[in-house]
């Protein structure tokens, strides 16, 4: 992904690129050249290639942002509504137990506002809004302490393997039989 917070750019990081391609359209009408301009503003060749190309054909308005990407799918204030929702929990919503997965969020999402979103940007959404996945504070209720470890001692060691071969090993990435 190009940007961590899955969001694109802040509009204060977008007026900064902004004023970086402006600076670069002074230094072209000064007749500079592209590896120069690259050089003095800190930016690949390649950018200012492009912005020399759309300098040339629609001039300084052609460097401007255009603003963002696309609008968010859950504005401001359906997010906030998403949150009240989550805050009343997923028993409140018919769920047995009280974790929201995103697969849960998303069929939320579906019912209460009539839209769909991918797994992926639901958590991109809820990571630029300040959650994070989190792990129960406590065990479960349900939690039989003599089947796990029953599990543990008879399932466990036919799933995990053997540590170590019971015969010798051979470093060669050939097949025994072939050679």
């Amino acid at each position: 992904m190009r940007y961590p917070q899955g969001g694109g750019l802040t509009a204060e990081r977008r007026a900064f690129r902004e004023h970086i391609r402006m600076q670069a359209a002074e230094l072209f009408a000064l007749g500079h050249d592209n590896a120069a301009i690259a050089k003095q503003l800190r930016v690949s060749v390649r950018s200012v290639q492009r912005w020399h190309q759309a300098w040339g054909h629609g001039g300084t308005p052609a460097l401007e942002s255009k603003g963002q990407a696309s609008r968010p799918k859950l504005s401001e204030a359906l997010f906030e509504v998403l949150e009240q929702e989550l805050a009343r929990g997923p028993v409140a919503h018919g769920w047995p137990d009280q974790t929201w997965t995103l697969a849960r969020i998303k069929t939320l999402i579906g019912r209460r506002f009539h839209k769909t979103m991918t797994l992926s940007a639901i958590a991109q959404m809820l990571h630029r809004h300040g959650f994070s996945h989190q792990l129960p504070a406590r065990r479960a209720v349900e939690r039989d302490e003599e089947a796990v470890a029953g599990w543990v001692k008879e399932t466990w060691p036919q799933v995990e393997g053997p540590w170590r071969r019971s015969t010798p090993g051979c470093a060669s990435k050939t097949k025994q039989a072939s050679r």
